[in-house]
């Protein structure tokens, strides 16, 4: 079952009444993806999952971010319990984009989440369209499937912020290739003018 705007809001509501039944510590995170363009509506697709960049914890104004790759046991099983009943995929809930922060989050990305709190135990941050742009741009570099590509297209970037997304893709990946990528990349879809301005800055 995929997601639309209506099952995520459930799932997640669902979501934080498990983690109150289990009388959990409140849980903060972050979310990308097809999820996240969805509750911001920046999109009109369903999405198979919930994808999850990081836990977060506040302090003050300061938002620190941290890996979500290995999730608590109170938070597994709760998670569990909302498949079972929403029947949703084992793996609606996937952290794979956790990876992300290994090599560099975009710039002031934790000053532009918009967040909800779904009950006591869970608020969750959604990434902003200026870093979707970002996101979406590099899962399509990478192959990620024709779904990113639309994506990205259907948020309608500037030229500026399409640079500046390219910029930030140059640093996810240290290979002699993928500068070429990128450059090709966007000359294919249509950012002629932007694949220029990339190529004469690397010269």
């Amino acid at each position: 079952m995929n997601f639309d705007s209506i099952l995520l809001e459930k799932s997640l509501t669902a979501l934080n009444d498990q983690l109150e039944i289990r009388r959990s510590p409140v849980i903060e995170i972050v979310v990308c993806g097809g999820s996240a363009l969805q509750f911001l509506g920046l999109v009109d697709r369903t999405t198979k999952d919930v994808d999850i960049l990081a836990f977060a914890s506040s302090n003050n104004d300061f938002l620190n971010l941290v890996t979500a790759r290995d999730l608590p046991e109170y938070l597994s099983d709760s998670i569990k319990i909302v498949s079972r009943d929403f029947k949703l995929p084992e793996n609606w809930f996937n952290s794979g984009p956790t990876d992300l922060l290994t090599q560099g989050l975009p710039a002031g990305l934790e000053d532009r989440l918009i967040y909800k709190k779904y009950g006591s135990c869970l608020t969750v941050y959604f990434i902003s369209r200026y870093d979707q742009i970002f996101f979406k741009m590099y899962a399509s570099i990478n192959g990620g499937g024709q779904r990113h590509l639309n994506d990205l297209i259907a948020l309608n970037p500037s030229d500026e912020e399409l640079i500046a997304a390219a910029r930030w893709c140059l640093t996810q990946d240290a290979s002699e290739i993928f500068p070429h990528l990128v450059i090709d990349f966007l000359k294919k879809v249509g950012y002629k003018s932007v694949s220029e301005r990339i190529k004469q800055e690397m010269e």
